[in-house]
């Protein structure tokens, strides 16, 4: 489990992950922690915690630009990145050489429905244009994408093995608030489906008892894989 730390600054994010303990082990840190500063001392606490970081920028420029940009992150400590765009912007990130970061290219985003695709102009439902990003992501030099858990099982039968799958919009069946993720699913359905990783945010993050809440999905999580 990936916990989106989605505060509004970076000693915020400290007291949060604090109080996690050792109920998360992979934090999520995005654009607003990105615009509050602070962002890289934040990641550098984070691994001192022997912590894994998702730096969650979904880059979106020039080709070049995104490969300086992610060459940026490859000696940062950071495990995965995100890219969104084309094929020449996939292809410039996934030719960056590196180890440990891995690459992964956004599909659709889990606050996207059939008729948000539609207002953005693409002439295809939701399910084909995962499927066509991924084979693209893998072709291109990514490692995985991000993508709801409801396409996860049509990517399992038609993409690459290789390919590293992601699910956000994740919502425990107890527990499911109203916000703007609107293609989601349970964290038993992500991981039978076969996601390698969820993301999970609000859920944790809003309950009364954030660290009771991370080892809920926690023990979810454990019972898929043990029956």
């Amino acid at each position: 489990m990936i916990f989106a730390l989605d505060v509004p600054n970076a000693e915020s994010a400290r007291d949060l992950v604090d109080q996690l303990g050792d109920s998360v082990r992979f934090f999520k840190i995005g654009l607003e922690l990105f615009l509050a500063g602070g962002y890289f001392e934040l990641i550098d606490h984070l691994r001192t915690r022997r912590k894994r970081v998702f730096a969650d920028l979904k880059l979106f420029d020039v080709p070049e630009t995104v490969r300086r940009a992610v060459t940026q992150l490859v000696d940062r400590g950071v495990d995965f990145t995100t890219v969104h765009g084309n094929d020449a912007i996939l292809q410039a990130a996934g030719s960056v050489e590196r180890d440990e970061l891995k690459i992964l290219a956004v599909t659709v985003l889990t606050s996207l429905d059939r008729g948000d695709l539609d207002d953005l102009g693409f002439a295809c439902d939701v399910e084909a244009l995962v499927l066509s990003r991924a084979r693209r992501a893998l072709e291109h030099g990514c490692d995985g994408v991000i993508s709801s858990g409801l396409e996860v099982p049509k990517l399992r039968a038609s993409v690459d093995s290789r390919l590293l799958v992601v699910c956000p919009g994740i919502r425990p069946v107890d527990n499911r608030p109203a916000d703007d993720q609107k293609r989601v699913v349970t964290v038993q359905d992500a991981f039978r489906g076969g996601a390698d990783y969820i993301v999970v945010g609000r859920p944790i993050r809003e309950a009364a008892e954030p660290r009771i809440a991370a080892e809920r999905i926690q023990q979810q999580i454990a019972e898929v894989f043990s029956s």
